[in-house]
């Protein structure tokens, strides 16, 4: 495909996005349809309508209009392409510019902050009293692609090691500061699925934040542990990966821990993945671990459209539900354990206040830790908090 019919392509799929429907789905579809795309093609075009979905408000803004072809329009202004060259209708090419369109013109620094840093405006309260004077340049590193990062097995290999056979196939890491096991890859990240590296256990697919999370929370050595949130399992396996205890998982949605098993024993560990109505058969656990459904705020990055489909309704419905997690967790803790929340959220009202108002109706729990990472540091923003049980 021409650089030009990439962009036409990507106008077609942000019309299907901005309409409600998924991202990955309508990606998904647009490749099935149009097998005359190679991967270069398909990722190319990924990039692009992940890049503009990041960037929505400037690059309407610019483009003067949240369509597709708005929205490529203002993407290509921004990124100081010649949309002329582009919109030629030649081939596959998107129809020529309008007069309209010619005639646009931007300014932005006249654009109001949420614009020009590309959130909702009715975010903007909370983010401010989240982030303060962080707020701009947390927004500012929203706006581009997050980074690759990959969890280190140490009961595989030691980071050094990792890095070497990443390098067989040409992918190129480097070791992350935040976390005893993280490495950033550098080159070729989508090598990595079919890299022996991976395919051996030597390293897992995870945010530097994430790990960091993990590490910094009072992991017991034995005993028993409640991962009660897993989705996937990634701090599950973080965890297991440096204690002797027995793993529990759980998810509401059991669908969601498909992989577990197999990313386990890829692994070398063990976890049981328990139902709803088997969890109170093991407990008390010495850890509950609660990575509770967020807004994901500090996530954005990595699903761009989730940010502006986000709404006040549904936070209010996410604080309900996280908050009846965590009733219905601290019921499983043990005498002296410790039950940890943990959100990938930035908003203080889905973190420090919700810890708040768990503690001052549980007062046989306390504050042990609290910690809270925003892209400053480099990775993905997430919260974590240790409550202990007395």
């Amino acid at each position: 495909m021409t650089p030009s019919a990439r962009y036409a392509a990507g106008i077609h799929i942000l019309d299907q996005i901005l309409t409600g429907n998924a991202a990955e789905k309508v990606l998904t579809n647009w490749a099935r349809r149009n097998r005359f795309a190679g991967s270069g093609d398909r990722a190319a075009i990924r990039d692009l309508v992940f890049d503009v979905l990041r960037k929505r408000r400037s690059c309407g803004a610019a483009g003067g209009g949240e369509t597709g072809r708005g929205l490529v329009l203002g993407y290509l202004r921004l990124s100081g392409i010649d949309a002329a060259a582009v919109f030629t209708a030649k081939g596959y090419a998107a129809a020529k510019l309008t007069a309209a369109e010619r005639a646009h013109t931007f300014n932005p620094q006249d654009w109001p902050q949420p614009v020009r840093l590309d959130y909702p405006d009715w975010l903007e309260p909370d983010l401010q009293a989240s982030l303060g004077d962080d707020l701009a340049p947390v927004m500012a590193l929203m706006r581009d692609r997050a980074g690759v990062f990959l969890r280190v097995n140490p009961a595989r290999t030691d980071r050094e090691g990792a890095i070497r056979a990443l390098a067989y196939d040409t992918i190129t890491a480097k070791p992350h500061p935040l976390a005893p096991y993280a490495l950033e890859v550098l080159e070729n990240p989508r090598r990595i699925a079919a890299s022996q590296a991976f395919l051996k256990g030597l390293v897992e697919v995870q945010d530097a934040a994430s790990q960091a999370i993990v590490a910094e929370m009072p992991v017991p050595q034995t005993g028993k542990i409640l991962d009660y949130c897993a989705g996937g399992g990634g701090k599950t396996l973080a965890m297991a990966a440096t204690s002797r205890a027995g793993f529990f998982a759980h998810d509401a949605n059991q669908a969601r821990m498909l992989d577990l098993p197999k990313r386990a024993a890829r692994a070398g560990v063990k976890v049981t993945c328990l139902e709803s109505n088997a969890l109170r058969r093991h407990a008390p656990y010495d850890l509950v671990f609660c990575d509770v459904p967020c807004s994901g705020s500090g996530a954005w990055r990595r699903s761009p459209a989730a940010k502006w489909a986000f709404s006040r309704e549904k936070l209010a419905q996410l604080r309900a539900l996280q908050q009846e997690i965590l009733q219905q967790a601290a019921g499983l803790v043990a005498t002296g354990g410790v039950l940890v929340y943990a959100t990938c959220s930035m908003l203080k009202i889905e973190n420090g206040a919700q810890v708040d108002g768990f503690l001052a109706e549980n007062p046989d729990f306390s504050l042990e830790l609290c910690r809270q990472f925003t892209p400053l540091d480099g990775a993905d923003g997430l919260f974590g908090a240790a409550l202990r049980r007395s």
